[in-house]
Formats: structure tokens, C-alpha cells, sequence
């Protein structure tokens, strides 16, 4: 069994939202083969509680205005470090960048196949990594400008 095409396409509008408000590392996986509650994953991520919740927002606005969806759970609204949305169809997860790493949620559905996304979604894989290095240097830079 793979997803639905009404999966592949939440997941589509979904992704491209995400990734106009900047989101982070965006991949979605089909899990119907190992999962009966839903088709397709799609996990994001963003450096900032702020802008997780951007996204989530942004998502929840797009697949509503785009395709009539509204989500049936949401969850992880108060401290907006992970946000669920739960579409039955699809899963959306927006995580910070820091529980991104500590869950390694693609660790666990590696096996299962990914979900081809659109190119701006696609170019998101790799930002999260970079932001890091940068917020690392700068604060490497800032710390040697204290002593």
C-alpha cells in the first residue's frame, strides 16, 4: 500500500508552506505500509519557538485555504517546541531544531520511503546544520570578544 494521492497532495501544500516561512530540513516519508492510522509523515524544523509556531500557522492556513483541511488534533500548542497536526490522512510535525535532534524522528521511519516534495521544500535539507555552525561561530566570536 503507498499514500493516497489526497495524502501525497496535503503533504505538498503542507511542505511548500513550511518552507515559505523558512522552515528547517523539511522531508515527509510514506509510513502506510508500517502504520494504519495515517499515510505520510512530514517533519520540519525551525530554530526558534516563534517560528515554529509560524509555521505550524502558516501550514494550517495554506492546506485550509488550499484544499479545505482542517486538522483534527493539534497539539504541543503551549511551549511550541513540537507542534503536531494531525490531518488523519497526513501527520505534521514542526519540532525546534533542538528536539529535532534529540527525537531523530528520521531515525525511525528511515526505512520507509520518502515523499518526492516540492523544489522549495526539497532546498530546506541541510539549513538546519548550517544555522548551527553559523549561531556557533558567532557566539565563538562573541565570547572571545568578552575575555
Amino acid at each position: 500500500m503507498t499514500a493516497t494521492d489526497r495524502s501525497i497532495e496535503l503533504i505538498n501544500v503542507a511542505a511548500q508552506a513550511a518552507a515559505d516561512k523558512l522552515a528547517h530540513d523539511i522531508i515527509a516519508y510514506d509510513v502506510s505500509d508500517v502504520l494504519s492510522i495515517t499515510d505520510a509523515f512530514l517533519l520540519a524544523s525551525a530554530p526558534n519557538d516563534r517560528q515554529v509556531k509560524s509555521i505550524v500557522d502558516e501550514i494550517e492556513e495554506q492546506l485550509n485555504k488550499r484544499l479545505g483541511a482542517k486538522p483534527v488534533r493539534r497539539e504541543g500548542d503551549r511551549d511550541a517546541r513540537w507542534i503536531l497536526l494531525d490531518y488523519v490522512d497526513i501527520v505534521v510535525h514542526v519540532q525546534h531544531s533542538e528536539e529535532r535532534v534529540f527525537y531523530a524522528l528520521e531515525r525511525l521511519w528511515k526505512d520507509c520511503p520518502e515523499i518526492a516534495l516540492p523544489e522549495d521544500a526539497a532546498a530546506t535539507r541541510g539549513k538546519a546544520a548550517a544555522h548551527a555552525e553559523q549561531r556557533a561561530a558567532e557566539e565563538a566570536d562573541l565570547d572571545g570578544e568578552l575575555r
